[in-house]
This record gives structure tokens, sequence and C-alpha cells, in this order.
């Protein structure tokens, strides 16, 4: 991100750097928020799949939240794909174990993929990859995220919205 010093002296953000807007749609974010220092800061975010889906009317808040919520237990049970290497591996450094909220987290995105007709399942697949892992719904429509035939982004879609209105339906 291209940086300049402030009156302050702290380094103020212009904008992304071009690079990073071929990457997709980035925006600043709705109101301040404190930085590390607590000073007001409003930082730019990327503008996901759910994001867009929910501003076009396609999902509601309630789908959105629950879709927000899946991927914070997600990567609580480290399911993403950012990892760093095992230390488990390392001489020496002994058999580490998750951390019991990850258990925990991991225990319930499995419940909720097997409630979605689990990971073979159109709605299974789409919870793990778009939603979970952040792939975007086009890729893993076009890449046959399902089966290993392609669809169309429209049915892809249309998947995620069913899998989501079913999770606000009967979690209330």
């Amino acid at each position: 991100m291209a940086r300049r010093r402030g009156a302050s002296g702290h380094p103020e953000l212009l904008e992304p750097l071009p690079e990073r807007r071929k990457q997709g749609l980035v925006e600043h974010v709705d109101r301040p928020i404190a930085d590390d220092l607590g000073n007001p800061s409003r930082p730019w975010r990327a503008v996901d799949t759910l994001m867009l889906m929910e501003r076009r009317g396609t999902i509601t808040a309630a789908m959105r939240q629950w879709a927000e919520d899946f991927r914070v237990r997600f990567r609580r049970g480290r399911l993403d794909a950012l990892r760093a290497a095992d230390p488990g591996r390392v001489p020496g450094a002994g058999n580490l174990n998750l951390a019991e909220s990850s258990v925990v987290a991991r225990d319930l995105v499995w419940r909720d993929i097997c409630r979605a007709g689990g990971l073979a399942s159109p709605g299974g697949s789409i919870l793990w990859h778009v939603d979970g892992l952040e792939v975007s719904l086009k890729e893993w429509a076009l890449t046959g995220g399902w089966r290993g035939k392609p669809l169309s982004q429209e049915k892809a879609s249309g998947i995620l919205v069913g899998v989501l209105g079913l999770f606000v339906r009967h979690d209330r």
C-alpha cells in the first residue's frame, strides 16, 4: 500500500497499489476504527462474495452473518489453507495438540458440513470452499467445485443461497 507521512509523523494510508486492485474490489471501512495505537483509522478491506451478495439483495443480513460465523469457526479450527510448517515434525518439538477451542470449532464446522449434506454434496462443498476457504463463487463453479463438473455461476449462487437459507431458518 502506498504511504506518506502526515503532520503527526504517522504514516497515512493513501490507497491500495494497482497490484492489489487487480486481485479484486477493495474499499474503505464504513466508519473509523481504532488502530494498534488507539488512533482513529479507516483501513481498506477486500469486498468478498458474501458482502456483494448481501448488497445485491441475493442474501439477507442474517444469512451473511451465519456465513461469517461459519468462517470464524473454520479459521479457529485451523481448517484454512494458510498454515505454518508443522512444528511436530521438528526433532525435539514433541507432539503439539490443537487447543480445545480449535477442536470444538472443527466439530462445529464438521456438524454444519454434514447438515448441508456432507463434503460430497453441493451444499457441503460450497460451504467448505467458498465460505471456509474463501474461493470465489465463480472459481468454485468453473473448476467443478461439485462432482468435478463446471456449473454456471447462477447455479452456484443458488446453491449458496439455498444452504445459507437452510441454516438461518433452522438455527433461529
